[in-house]
């Protein structure tokens, strides 16, 4: 049960209403327009709030931007966590991760999705929370690294098969596909994602439990 020392005092829920308004506000502008074109003066405005009050709660565009990464991660990885939690095999836990992530593309917009994918990467990315740098701190790789593992253990993948690399390899080829295919027709691109799912899957399949040339 919670205490009043566990509530913020009026002055604290005053500066979290505020940065709530502020990032709100920013997220709906970099929908509209990116991250990139997005105009702090506008999302000020929006936010009801000075100019300087943005940069009191977030130095940069991107510490918001990769705030809302993280949230739209977590928000995957709990559809992923469900999706793994009913029987499956190792072929459809990748499709669903396929699923999810163009489901996120979609909702996030063409434009938007290309920079939390250039910032995912970037040497300078503000980190949202202090130490998390380890791939452990990514809920949705976590989740890909235990399908990968609890695939071999059920003798789907071959026992030398290592889930770190395998998931690395999935999800940095995944977002390649995702951005260079987004222009191309529905089937075409359903094709070429079918074909990196498969190729992923025959990288580690078990083969009469001999590791694949």
């Amino acid at each position: 049960m919670a205490t009043g020392e566990d509530k913020p005092n009026g002055r604290e829920a005053q500066r979290q209403e505020t940065r709530q308004r502020v990032y709100t506000a920013a997220v709906a502008e970099f929908r509209r327009v990116g991250m990139a074109a997005a105009d702090v003066s506008v999302i000020a405005r929006e936010a009801r709030v000075a100019r300087g009050t943005f940069y009191f709660h977030f130095p940069t565009k991107e510490h918001i931007l990769a705030e809302f990464e993280r949230h739209e991660e977590a928000r995957l990885a709990a559809q992923l966590e469900k999706f793994l939690a009913r029987p499956h095999d190792l072929t459809g836990a990748l499709t669903e991760t396929v699923r999810l992530m163009v489901q996120m593309e979609r909702r996030t917009g063409k434009t938007l999705f290309r920079e939390m994918l250039a910032l995912h990467f970037s040497p300078n990315r503000p980190e949202v929370l202090p130490g998390t740098d380890q791939w452990t701190d990514y809920p949705l790789m976590t989740l890909v690294v235990r399908a990968i593992a609890l695939a071999r253990d059920r003798g789907e993948a071959y026992q030398e098969a290592d889930p770190l690399r395998t998931a690395q390899f999935f999800m940095l080829g995944l977002y390649a596909v995702l951005i260079t295919s987004y222009d191309l027709s529905r089937a075409e691109r359903a094709g070429i994602i079918d074909n990196f799912v498969a190729t992923v899957f025959r990288s580690v399949e078990a083969r009469h439990g001999a590791q694949p040339a």
